[in-house]
C-alpha cells in the first residue's frame, strides 16, 4: 500500500507540471494532467486511510495535495457567492454535439430540446460548438433566431462536410453586431471565430471555441467493449487511444498559443468561450486563461464538469474574460441534450 501511495502521489505531482509544459515538448505530464481530480481523491482517500490509522504515511499525499491546492478552484466551489446583483447581459456556451445526429438509431435529435433549453433561460449571447446546420443551415439558424426573439444577429462558420451536411460553429446575439472574423486552425476541424458585439457604448469581441478533441467517439465504443470483454484487440485499442490524446494534446497547445496571440491583439475587451477540450490543469487551459478571469471560478458553486460522456466527467468547456467585466453568476445547466452540460453566466460592465 505504501508503495502504491507513493506512486499515486508522484502522479499527481507530476499532473501540476502539465500547466507549464507543452505537451508538444513533452507529452507525459499532460496525460497525468487530464487525470487530476481523480488522482486527488485517490490521494485523499490514502491521506485518510493512513490518518486513520495513525499512521505519519499520511504526510505523502497531504503534501501533494497541498503543494497544488490551487488546482481545486477550477474543479469545485465550495461557497455559494452572494447575491451580485442584475446583469447586464448574459451569456451561454453550449457544445450541441451535432443535435445528437450521428448517435446511433433510436437516439433521435434533439434540435427541439435545446431550442427549448435557449427559450426558457434565454441568453443574451449565445455560443455553439458541434453546430449541425444539414445542407446549408438557413432552417436552424431561424430557428435558433426564434428562440431567442426579435433581432438576434447571427455569426455563423461551417468547417466541413459530414456524412453530406455541413457542421461548424455558431454565435447568436440580442446585441448588434459590429464585426467577424474567424481562425482556421491548420490540419484540424476545430475551429474559433470572434464576433464584435456593440453592448451599451462598448464594444467587447466574444471568441467563440471549439478546440482540437481526442477524436475518440469512432473507436470509443469498440474500446470500451474490448476493456470490458478482455479480448486479444485490448492493448491495440489501448494504444489508439493513447495515439488519439497525445494528438489532441499537442495540436490543442498550439491552437492555444495561436488564439492567445489574437486575444493579445484584441482592439476591445475579450470574452473567451466554448470548448477548449482541455481540463484546468492543462498547458492549453493556462495559455488561453492567462490575465483572464474564469467566470465558474469567480461565481460558480459546486462541481464544475461539463463533460458528461462515456469518459470520465470533467471540466472542459469555459467563459473567461477580462477586467473590463465582472462575472455576477455561473452556471452549469444539467441539460442531458449531448455529451457536454451548457455553461451560463451573468456579467456586468465594470466601467
Amino acid at each position: 500500500m505504501l508503495i502504491t501511495n507513493i506512486f499515486f502521489a508522484a502522479f499527481l505531482l507530476m499532473a501540476y507540471l502539465a500547466v507549464f509544459i507543452n505537451p508538444g515538448d513533452f507529452i507525459l505530464p499532460a496525460f497525468f494532467g487530464l487525470l487530476y481530480p481523480y488522482l486527488l481523491i485517490i490521494n485523499i482517500i490514502y491521506a485518510v486511510i493512513w490518518s486513520v490509522n495513525l499512521r505519519i504515511y499520511a504526510f505523502i499525499s497531504v503534501v501533494a495535495i497541498i503543494l497544488g491546492f490551487n488546482h481545486m478552484s477550477g474543479f469545485i466551489r465550495p461557497s455559494r457567492p452572494g447575491n451580485q446583483g442584475e446583469p447586464d447581459f448574459t451569456l451561454m456556451s453550449y457544445n450541441v454535439r451535432m443535435f445528437n445526429r450521428y448517435e446511433g438509431p433510436g437516439s433521435g435529435t434533439t434540435e427541439d430540446e435545446i431550442k427549448g433549453l435557449v427559450t426558457e433561460f434565454s441568453p443574451d449571447i449565445l455560443c455553439i460548438q458541434e453546430y449541425y446546420a444539414g445542407t446549408g443551415g438557413d432552417r436552424l439558424a431561424a430557428g435558433f433566431t426564434e428562440a431567442l426573439g426579435k433581432n438576434v444577429e447571427s455569426h455563423i462558420k461551417l468547417t466541413g462536410r459530414g456524412r453530406g451536411s455541413y457542421y461548424g460553429i455558431a454565435t447568436f446575439s440580442r446585441f448588434p453586431v459590429v464585426s467577424r472574423g474567424e481562425i482556421i486552425h491548420p490540419n484540424s476541424s476545430s475551429l474559433t471565430i470572434y464576433t464584435d458585439i456593440a453592448i451599451g457604448p462598448d464594444t467587447f469581441r466574444i471568441f467563440n471555441n471549439h478546440l482540437q478533441s481526442f477524436r475518440l467517439r469512432a473507436m470509443e465504443r469498440s474500446f470500451v467493449s474490448e476493456m470490458i470483454e478482455g479480448t486479444e484487440q485490448r492493448l491495440a485499442e489501448a494504444r489508439n487511444v493513447s495515439m488519439s490524446l497525445r494528438d489532441g494534446f499537442v495540436k490543442r497547445a498550439a491552437q492555444a498559443v495561436v488564439l492567445r496571440a489574437f486575444i493579445e491583439s484584441s482592439p476591445h475587451p475579450v470574452i473567451v468561450a466554448g470548448d477548449f477540450n482541455d481540463t484546468p490543469v492543462s498547458y492549453s487551459y493556462r495559455t488561453i486563461r492567462k490575465n483572464l478571469t474564469d467566470s465558474f471560478v469567480k461565481a460558480g458553486y459546486g462541481a464544475g464538469f461539463t463533460y458528461k460522456g462515456k469518459y470520465p466527467p470533467n471540466r472542459i468547456d469555459y467563459i473567461l474574460h477580462d477586467d473590463a467585466i465582472k462575472a455576477l453568476s455561473f452556471s452549469v445547466l444539467r441539460a442531458r441534450h449531448s455529451d457536454h452540460y451548457p455553461v451560463m453566466g451573468g456579467f456586468s460592465m465594470t466601467n
